[in-house]
């Protein structure tokens, strides 16, 4: 099958089939005579396992790594799942951290509606976002 055809079957552009190609995750295609590329049908199956990956958040790097284990004769079942895993720990401070900033930004925009603009220094640009000492009596000793 030519690459548009490969493209629209898989849901990418041609441009990111040949971005494939360089990278080596999919195989060069045969070419036909007048020089398109000819894919087989295995080329789909890969590229929707790529896909998959990076739906899952695996870079192109680890799903290279898997595909060279199964090009290799054996199943990457095993190091699918300590991706997965290591994908889960990271994924799992993420929310955390998230968690932590929308917390942090629900303080901040509570704070922000109790000040004035007026009271905004002029050598800061905005006192809400880059609180710096402030002068005025209301919030004298605090630290914003």
């Amino acid at each position: 099958m030519q690459i548009g055809q490969l493209a629209a079957q898989t849901g990418t552009t041609t441009k990111t089939l040949r971005y494939y190609e360089g990278l080596g995750l999919i195989a060069q295609p045969a070419r036909n005579r007048n020089g398109y590329r000819d894919y087989d049908d295995d080329a789909a199956t890969r590229i929707t396992f790529i896909r998959s990956g990076q739906a899952l958040g695996l870079t192109l790097a680890e799903i290279r790594g898997l595909l060279a284990i199964r090009e290799d004769g054996r199943t990457p079942c095993a190091a699918a799942t300590s991706l997965l895993d290591d994908h889960l720990v990271e994924l799992t401070t993420r929310i955390r951290d998230m968690q932590a900033l929308r917390r942090d930004l629900r303080s901040l925009r509570d704070r922000a509606a109790s000040l004035d603009a007026t009271e905004c220094l002029p050598d800061s640009v905005c006192h809400i976002i880059n609180p710096g000492p402030c002068a005025c009596a209301k919030h004298a000793g605090s630290s914003r």
